[in-house]
């Protein structure tokens, strides 16, 4: 070996800049692995913020028509997502966990001195509770039950909150359209709606991060325009409609016919069309926009067959919506009983509606 030619000549200088070098690189991998958990932490934050931020978008456009652009619900219409309730918090438990402790106290007081201390400290606590239930009284207008503060717990959810929210997504609620106007349509590709798995994934985060765990107060809870209901609660489900308002059905012909002797009214209509949550997805994203729906139907927009009449489009559009879907758009994304729901007059109303965008 020529020496002459080597940056170090000697062996000691070698093996020395060789200890150096192994020092430095095991200080550099160390230096990364204390911090890697960080930097991990610090991705995971940025990548669900993104997710979070896409998932709003996907709420405004899909879902807040309904559950309210600040996801506290519309009364009567959709219960709020943006609520202590749906994440469990409750403003009673630690005072109903002592009250617990000290009824068993009570039962077990050996002498009338102990037993009349126990209960003036009780009588205190439930006076304090009572208190606070009496400021929950606007939520209570709006469905609220200070009882039953977690929906989890109401429904016998034995999952988590974001799988609970996640599978609604993906699957709708059947039959909630027994107890509100319009029923949670399914939302996943898998059970015939229109988002992907990581679109539902984004609306779920976006609805998780709404939780603000032990931060939640009873302003919060009043501020919650709907709460939730239990579809096993008879009082609670929609009361059939009058013998006199009898329902279009499905025979498009029938319908048309029996229409000729009604006259819309185009206000009621748009009214009827928030109450069926019709604007919930005629946003242009999910199903063709509202504004647009007559001009294209006049038009035959797309191949539709609807220029020769509109109306017939329009009416079978509401109560056979799979029978010609708009290029774009997917198949079973719209409820199939709108004609088990809805009266003559409705449907003349809303027709009046959509037709009132004549331009």
């Amino acid at each position: 070996m020529k020496l002459d030619r080597l940056l170090i000549e000697s062996v000691e200088g070698r093996i020395l800049v060789g200890l150096v070098a192994f020092v430095a690189t095991m200080v550099v991998v160390g230096w990364v692995a204390i911090n890697e958990p960080a930097r991990m932490e610090a991705f995971d934050q940025q990548f669900n913020g993104r997710s979070v931020e896409r998932g709003g978008k996907m709420f405004n456009q899909n879902c807040s028509t309904c559950h309210g652009v600040d996801g506290r619900g519309q009364l009567g219409v959709a219960p709020g997502l943006n609520s202590p309730h749906l994440f469990g918090h409750s403003f009673t438990e630690a005072l109903d966990d002592q009250i617990a402790t000290l009824e068993r106290e009570l039962e077990n007081a050996e002498t009338a001195e102990a037993e009349q201390e126990i209960q003036t400290e009780l009588t205190a606590l439930q006076t304090e509770r009572d208190g606070i239930v009496a400021q929950m009284q606007p939520a209570i207008d709006a469905g609220y039950t200070p009882e039953t503060p977690d929906r989890m717990t109401q429904v016998a959810w034995e999952g988590t909150t974001r799988s609970y929210i996640y599978t609604t997504l993906v699957h709708g609620r059947p039959g909630s359209n027994s107890y509100w106007p319009g029923g949670m349509a399914a939302w996943g590709q898998t059970a015939g709606g229109p988002l992907r798995d990581d679109q539902l994934e984004d609306l779920t985060n976006y609805i998780m991060n709404w939780d603000k765990g032990d931060a939640w107060t009873i302003d919060d809870l009043n501020a919650v325009n709907q709460y939730s209901k239990l579809p096993a609660d008879p009082a609670l489900v929609a009361a059939a409609p009058a013998d006199d308002a009898e329902l279009v059905g499905t025979d498009v012909d029938a319908i048309l016919t029996e229409l000729e002797g009604h006259t819309g009214d185009p206000v009621n209509g748009q009214v009827l069309y928030t109450t069926y949550a019709c604007i919930g997805c005629h946003n242009g994203v999910v199903a063709p926009a509202t504004e647009e729906q007559w001009l294209d139907a006049v038009a035959g927009a797309d191949g539709r067959p609807s220029a020769d009449n509109p109306e017939r489009y329009i009416v079978e559009s509401i109560v056979l919506p799979n029978e010609y879907v708009v290029n774009g758009y997917n198949a079973g994304a719209m409820p199939l009983n709108f004609g088990e729901r809805m009266s003559y007059q409705d449907m003349a109303d809303v027709l009046a509606y959509i037709s009132s965008f004549d331009g």
